[in-house]
């Protein structure tokens, strides 16, 4: 890459890496690093009564102060932060002190991964730390990150640009709490209702993804071209043919978790790549589909909030749509409707006749309630 394309933190972090290489130092080791505890467990597992326990954590590094010979550095792991104490005495027990005065405090920089030996401790303002007895860089971080700084509960100079979030979402995750609870929950409910879907006897399968014939929904396909049969392929819009099939072929019930594409438009909560989950049963009418959607769902609440309390206690919610539409359908009401529509026709249309207006919007009106009464 061009040294003109990189801003100045990178241009000293690249600087940073071939010096650590210079010193013997792999900044890119294959060896496994072996963990063995993680930061929220350390955390609501610790008493001051307990022996002393060891520990081996990995994870980057978010946060330093340095204070002389002492130093503390916060350490973010897949499952949250937890402070580490490093004392160059501790971590470079011999002669050699350049681990702690020159990779630690001027090599090392915000993001770079690192792995921890050490054990557990209280400090004295009461955080629990870890001690580290050795320190071991595991990847150097060759582009900064956002630094999210908190005081008094207010987030400055957050990561919280959109455009930003959506196209670069592995930043999002590393720097802005909560984002990561998304995928977490988004897979304790894929997970289950694959367990709902299974006790209930029925089969995931899997069905083909390219299609000679895309069907199953009305929807524009991505097309593309199969280069050993010369034939034009479709990425599938919707699973439900092939599903039907299996149900033809003898499954009593099968479901999928499928990848469709719809070559349509497109935005922050439409994609054209999205998951869908479809499933069929044999023998069943559509007032069975409802009562097993909402067990499914209170199944997946319940995965979601695990040991909390369902509000309503769990009870499906319906609404009688014939009922919800009457009044909509009452000539009363649309009658009502169409005065307000030509109050805004008037204002669109300022120069013609107001009595011509008047006469045209009066005879609309009685025209649309006579429909309706014939249909009824």
């Amino acid at each position: 890459m061009n040294v003109l394309e990189l801003s100045e933190q990178e241009i000293v972090r690249r600087a940073s890496l071939d010096e650590l290489r210079r010193r013997g130092i792999n900044p890119y080791p294959a060896a496994r690093y072996p963990v063995d505890a993680y930061s929220d467990e350390i955390v609501s597992s610790f008493s001051d009564d307990a022996p002393q326990r060891d520990v081996v954590v990995a994870g980057r590094v978010m946060g330093r102060r340095i204070m002389g010979k002492a130093s503390f550095m916060e350490l973010q792991d897949s499952r949250g932060r937890i402070q580490v104490y490093v004392n160059r005495d501790e971590i470079c027990p011999g002669e050699d002190k350049d681990l702690y005065n020159v990779v630690f405090k001027k090599l090392l920089d915000i993001g770079d991964f690192v792995g921890v030996e050490g054990h557990v401790f209280r400090t004295q303002t009461g955080e629990i730390s870890i001690h580290a007895r050795s320190l071991t860089l595991l990847s150097k971080s060759l582009r900064p990150l956002p630094i999210v700084k908190m005081k008094d509960g207010v987030a400055y100079d957050a990561f919280d640009d959109p455009e930003l979030r959506y196209r670069r979402r592995y930043v999002d995750l590393v720097v802005n709490d909560g984002v990561k609870d998304i995928f977490i929950k988004r897979t304790k409910v894929y997970n289950s209702m694959r367990s709902y879907f299974n006790e209930a006897g029925y089969m995931e399968v899997e069905t083909p993804i390219l299609q000679s014939i895309p069907g199953g929904a009305a929807a524009r396909p991505f097309i593309t071209h199969h280069n050993a049969l010369d034939i034009p392929l479709y990425l599938r819009i919707a699973d439900e043919l092939y599903l039907k099939r299996l149900i033809v072929g003898g499954f009593e019930g099968v479901y999928e978790f499928s990848k469709n594409f719809r070559n349509e438009g497109m935005d922050r909560t439409h994609n054209p790549e999205f998951t869908c989950m479809e499933i069929y049963v044999a023998y069943k009418d559509y007032n069975w589909m409802m009562d097993f959607t909402g067990a499914a769902s209170r199944s997946r609440h319940q995965a979601r909030h695990r040991g909390g309390r369902l509000d309503g206690q769990g009870q499906t919610h319906r609404r009688d749509i014939r009922r919800d539409l009457r009044g909509h359908l009452h000539p009363a009401y649309l009658y009502n409707r169409l005065s307000h529509r030509d109050v805004a026709a008037h204002q669109a249309s300022p120069r013609q006749s107001r009595t011509h207006r008047a006469l045209r919007a009066d005879g609309q009106r009685q025209g649309a309630c006579q429909r309706l009464l014939r249909a009824q």
